[in-house]
């Protein structure tokens, strides 16, 4: 690579890498892998840094990279998971229980990776419906259904339970 495109692919890195850090966090649910996927796909960037920013879409295709490592390696472990008895302490988790970006993260986590995506590229990300099916190599009514799909289940694990006091008492003292 020319020392052109090395200092290109420097300014890129120091411009996008904490938008693109944050994504990846946001798709693998953990800081310490999402800093592993971007550094993934950073180095097959680098490999052909020439060809993409001569395409002139470098985010998008790093955006792409993360997705699809992402995917190979939620695949890979799926098949090599051990069953642990008890749960590391998880050292990113600074905020307390009733903190509500730890509530919408811990929701994010609990729907299925490629709900997970969809919904992170369309509504975090701010990409179109079609950049999204793209980045997930898959139909833009694909993207619409698993979108529409994991909202409702955001919507509905971040609902606030009903107060106590609209349901205590007899129903003649609610009437």
């Amino acid at each position: 690579m020319r020392e052109d495109d090395d200092g290109a692919f420097a300014d890129f890195v120091s411009r996008e890498q904490p938008a693109l850090l944050r994504l990846a966090v946001l798709l693998a649910g953990d800081r310490g892998h999402a800093e592993d996927l971007l550094q993934t796909a950073l180095i097959k960037a680098y490999r052909h840094w020439p060809r993409i920013s001569a395409a002139g879409t470098p985010t998008a295709y790093v955006r792409r990279v993360l997705v699809t490592s992402h995917t190979s390696w939620r695949r890979r472990l799926s098949t090599t998971e051990q069953v642990v008895e008890t749960f590391p302490d998880r050292a990113d988790e600074a905020a307390g229980p009733g903190d509500p970006d730890e509530e919408l993260r811990a929701a994010l986590r609990s729907l299925p990776p490629r709900m997970r995506t969809a919904v992170v590229l369309r509504y975090y990300a701010d990409l179109s419906l079609q950049q999204t099916a793209e980045a997930m190599g898959c139909s833009a009514s694909a993207v619409d259904t698993q979108t529409s799909r994991g909202l409702a289940r955001l919507r509905a694990a971040l609902a606030a339970p009903e107060p106590a006091a609209a349901t205590a008492g007899t129903p003649e003292e609610r009437s």
